[in-house]
């Protein structure tokens, strides 16, 4: 499994309820997207947003992070996203017992 960690700025101003409206709009995106796993959306005060990712392979994700992709995200929000990919050997789930 990858664990894929994406971030990209949002517009100065932007409030975290904002930012779960911008983020609610994308789900549909995500929902079924062959090999994800489970997504996180993130948000902090600088304000950046983005995810995280865990998928079944680096094939799954490499055809997610299209080209298309990040330039639609780069036209959404000015800047590419940044893009870091983990090997995922272990997971602790305590919801799932």
């Amino acid at each position: 499994m990858i664990t894929a960690i994406v971030r990209f700025p949002l517009p100065q101003g932007t409030t975290l309820e904002a930012a779960r409206k911008i983020f609610e709009a994308s789900a549909h995106n995500y929902q079924r997207a062959p090999g994800l796993i489970r997504k996180y959306y993130l948000f902090d005060e600088e304000p950046t947003g983005g995810g995280v990712y865990l998928w079944e392979s680096r094939e799954a994700a490499d055809r997610q992070y299209s080209d298309a992709w990040k330039d639609m995200i780069s036209e959404k929000f000015g800047a590419a996203p940044e893009i870091a990919y983990f090997e995922t050997p272990l997971i602790v789930d305590n919801s799932a017992s």
